[in-house]
């Protein structure tokens, strides 16, 4: 069976147990969330066999069997990237040096080359710097190079972009999605930060307290009202859309979901491509009937599909969009009043600024 085969009790301190049970893709990026001390690192660590598990834990990536009752792969033979928050290069060489050690060294042919890689990750200029006179961004990036070309069966980043201010993120942001999108290599990506998670990953695996509580796409586990992601201050879903066009005039562009219009800040995508949309809950009102004369552009008709059940002055409404969801965040008050019911047939009031293009700024 494709995928990574995960059944893993892992043992810490103060009473702390990692406990996962699960298949995960053998695609994409599958992003680790969940806050501090949840067991995010130590997940890696297990499944790159730094950290001993309990007895009868199993890891195993498509056919190869890392970790099982009876045998356990050593680390240098299970061929995994590893890209920790310091990146961990060696000083006393320059970048090309860096990148050369894994590549003479990498104990397998691979199918990235030297050449890929510093054009993926942006890396011409540096490569005859030395390490030390890198900026944090910099570092992580020469860390996912060096990484890759140890011709890894699966990448694992924890935090990689923790330590980095904005500018350096979104760099490192817009490469880690081009070699998503060039590589057929399974990455497990850990982050707190679900911004950063919304703009990579295709897959999500959330932990709670050593527990995971959840795991499978992206798109559907931040749509939904019984997870932890729901519950957040930056509750949000995501949506895809296709670029419909560029209004120059105004400096928006139009984007399409399912059949609906959206118009955010222009966007430097040409016609046709496809785009994620982060829609925060807080960000989205609903209303009875389509207003003739709000400043607000984005007023698309939905139905409602679930209301959240609680007794605090705020609730969650799950809208539906076409194929796709939308959360809003009211007050219970304003439910009560406005009636709303599963099945009925209403507006929801999107602002402009709450459309979050990947790495790119909207209005």
């Amino acid at each position: 069976m494709n995928g990574l085969t995960l059944d893993i009790s892992c043992p810490g301190n103060n009473n702390f147990s990692l406990e996962v049970d699960c298949e995960l893709s053998a695609s994409g990026i599958t992003a680790v969330y969940g806050p501090s001390g949840s067991g995010k690192s130590t997940l890696l660590d297990c499944i790159a066999g730094l950290r001993q598990t309990a007895p009868g834990s199993t890891i195993r990536l498509n056919n190869e069997t890392w970790q099982d009752a009876g045998n356990t792969v050593p680390i240098w033979q299970r061929h995994i990237g590893y890209v920790f928050q310091d990146a961990r290069l060696f000083p006393h060489l320059n970048v090309q040096r860096n990148l050369d050690y894994a590549l003479t060294r990498r104990p397998r042919t691979g199918n990235i080359h030297l050449e890929q890689v510093i054009t993926w990750l942006e890396l011409n200029d540096l490569l005859s710097r030395s390490t030390e006179t890198l900026s944090a961004g910099q570092k992580q990036r020469v860390a996912i190079g060096r990484a890759l070309l140890s011709a890894p069966r699966l990448l694992l980043l924890d935090e990689p972009l923790a330590n980095l201010d904005h500018a350096a993120r979104q760099q490192c942001l817009r490469c880690l999605q081009q070699l998503s999108q060039e590589l057929q290599l399974p990455m497990l990506y850990v982050s707190h930060d679900i911004e950063e998670v919304s703009q990579l990953a295709d897959h999500l695996l959330l932990l709670e307290q050593g527990q995971l509580v959840e795991h499978g796409s992206l798109l559907a586990l931040c749509s939904r009202l019984d997870t932890r992601l729901s519950h957040e201050e930056q509750a949000a879903a995501i949506l895809t859309a296709t670029v419909a066009q560029h209004d120059t005039e105004y400096g928006l562009s139009k984007l399409t979901v399912d059949g609906h219009s959206l118009l955010v800040g222009h966007l430097p995508h040409a016609v046709g491509q496809s785009r994620r949309i982060r829609i925060p809950a807080r960000d989205v009102s609903v209303c009875r009937h389509r207003p003739s004369d709000s400043s607000i552009l984005n007023i698309l008709p939905v139905s409602v599909v679930e209301i959240e059940d609680t007794n605090t002055a705020k609730l969650l409404i799950r809208l539906c969009l076409g194929s796709q969801y939308l959360l809003a965040r009211i007050t219970r008050k304003s439910c009560v009043e406005l009636g709303l019911c599963i099945g009925d047939k209403i507006y929801a009031q999107i602002k402009s600024a709450a459309l979050l293009m990947e790495t790119s700024d909207s209005a």
